[in-house]
């Protein structure tokens, strides 16, 4: 492999997906592998196999259906987990384990209550399991940021003599800083001895803010491959930002003198998608992505651009994949153009009753407004699969009414399980009221944590997408809703994050 290649290592699916109410269905890891594969990403982690029967099959779907990325699956290092992967991955084109075991004093002691020899010795065994499976071996040293460098070196030095080909340092906790990470990445290299037979890779959590900072700071210690995530997602404060590294590397190609394979102008349409699937609304100021990333309120700002772009813009928003959300469709469009703008987006729906169902819904869509983008459509095929999904709730008429002086006021009316039941109540403004409605009927006893609305595309007419949090008895899910009617998203999120919990569907992170 050329060193002068960078490796992109995405881990939306599976470290993504731990954060708090972002677990994907089967379905929905598909799509986003689909684009992943589309955005030209080299490694995607499909997910953690020994975490549930859910997450086995859902990374086994995505391994199928991937023909030029690897697919991974994490494993923890016993026999059981690395089995588990291997059976998943086996339908891959190319296909990854990706083995780890903690190599801090406060990890081995007090959650593995093993010797550092015990790890050493599991860390090696984990490997030949691996290897019975695919000769595409990653370990990963768990909490390395706290781990004794002289200690390390062996681990690292065993798994290499193993026949592990990607040695991982993660910053587990993210409490390293730049200058720090990236001398312990030139260190590792200089004296494991083999260091030159394997791919030195990062993985950099965002504890402190440092996650792309540390990652590219290994990078100039010698790492060649980055493990990071769309929009940052992650648990706790998220991973390394993939746009943000990729773009770093291309903008600074004075600094880093790397090449990735990433398709840049995917970046934005794959970001949407993400942020759509799992709830999760990207800031406006966020780099890159952000619907701020290109805007300029300054006057001083406005006139230098006007100028001349690089006065103040180091990169082009269309190079990114901002303006790419062209008119795709309209009213007058037909069954089969739909399909197969579909396909082009990497939509497969499964099923023709899926594929009616979502036609239907885009007719609707065409009637209330004029301009039809690549967004919508994606918004239009999420709430058709999640309608899909969780039939016990489902919205059938509502009615709600606002105005100066006067109480808000809604009148809903859902099926439960088939049965239509009719509610009214108050609230401090329609939302509220609806809600209240709501659960006049289903007196769920969830907790709203957050609500957040943004618009799918610009303009008056746009598509509101509605997010909300819910929780109860420890679980936490994200409900969507999309249409024209804000009111009428909102009370589609929460009958969508209602159905999630009733069905309990949602998979246990590896944690638990």
């Amino acid at each position: 492999m050329k060193n002068n290649k960078l490796i992109i290592f995405d881990t939306t699916l599976r470290d993504g997906e731990q954060s708090p109410g972002a677990a994907m269905t089967k379905e929905e890891k598909v799509r986003i592998a689909r684009q992943l594969e589309k955005l030209g990403v080299d490694v995607i982690e499909a997910g953690f196999a020994a975490a549930s029967q859910g997450d086995f099959e859902a990374i086994r779907s995505v391994a199928e259906v991937i023909k030029t990325s690897t697919v991974c699956s994490l494993a923890r290092a016993s026999e059981n987990d690395v089995r588990r992967a291997g059976e998943a991955i086996k339908p891959a084109v190319k296909g990854r384990i990706h083995t780890f075991i903690a190599t801090s004093p406060i990890h081995m002691e007090n959650k593995l209550r093993m010797t550092p020899d015990q790890v050493v010795e599991r860390a090696v065994q984990a490997v030949k399991w691996a290897l019975e499976y695919t000769d595409d071996v990653e370990f990963s040293a768990e909490d390395a940021v706290r781990s004794d460098m002289d200690f390390l070196v062996r681990v690292f030095d065993a798994v290499i003599q193993a026949g592990a080909r990607t040695i991982n340092v993660p910053d587990t906790v993210g409490y390293s800083i730049p200058a720090q990470w990236g001398e312990r990445m030139q260190q590792l290299i200089a004296r494991v001895p083999n260091s030159d037979k394997v791919v030195w890779s990062t993985h950099c959590h965002n504890d402190l803010g440092m996650a792309v900072a540390n990652s590219l700071a290994a990078v100039l210690g010698g790492a060649r491959q980055v493990e990071c995530t769309i929009n940052g997602l992650g648990e706790r404060a998220g991973n390394a930002s993939l746009e943000e590294i990729v773009m770093a590397v291309r903008t600074r190609k004075d600094i880093f003198d790397l090449e990735t394979g990433i398709d840049t102008t995917q970046i934005v349409p794959t970001s949407r998608l993400v942020s759509s699937i799992t709830g999760y609304p990207v800031q406006p100021n966020k780099a890159v992505v952000g619907a701020n990333a290109f805007a300029h309120e300054s006057g001083i700002h406005q006139d230098g651009v006007l100028k001349h772009r690089e006065t103040y813009e180091i990169m082009r928003a269309e190079d990114v994949g901002w303006g790419a959300n062209k008119l795709t469709l309209g009213k007058l469009s037909g069954r089969n153009a739909f399909r197969s703008r579909l396909k082009e987006l990497g939509i497969e729906l499964e099923s023709e009753e899926l594929l009616n169902g979502a036609f239907a819904r885009f007719k609707d869509l065409a009637d209330k407004k004029s301009e039809i983008f690549d967004e919508d459509l994606h918004a239009l095929v999420s709430d058709e699969a999640m309608e899909e999904a969780s039939e016990h709730f489902k919205l059938v008429y509502l009615q709600a009414s606002s105005q100066t002086g006067e109480i808000p006021h809604a009148t809903i009316t859902m099926s439960e399980n088939g049965q239509e039941k009719t509610a009214e109540s108050n609230g401090g403004g329609p939302v509220d009221a609806t809600f209240k409605a709501i659960e006049t009927i289903v007196d769920s006893g969830a907790e709203l944590q957050l609500y957040s609305v943004n618009n799918i595309t610009s303009g008056t007419d746009a598509q509101g997408e509605v997010t909300v949090r819910l929780s109860k008895g420890g679980r936490i899910v994200n409900g969507q809703g999309a249409d024209t009617d804000i009111v009428v998203a909102s009370a589609k999120a929460y009958l969508n994050g209602l159905n999630k919990l009733y069905s309990k569907s949602e998979r246990a992170h590896p944690q638990v």
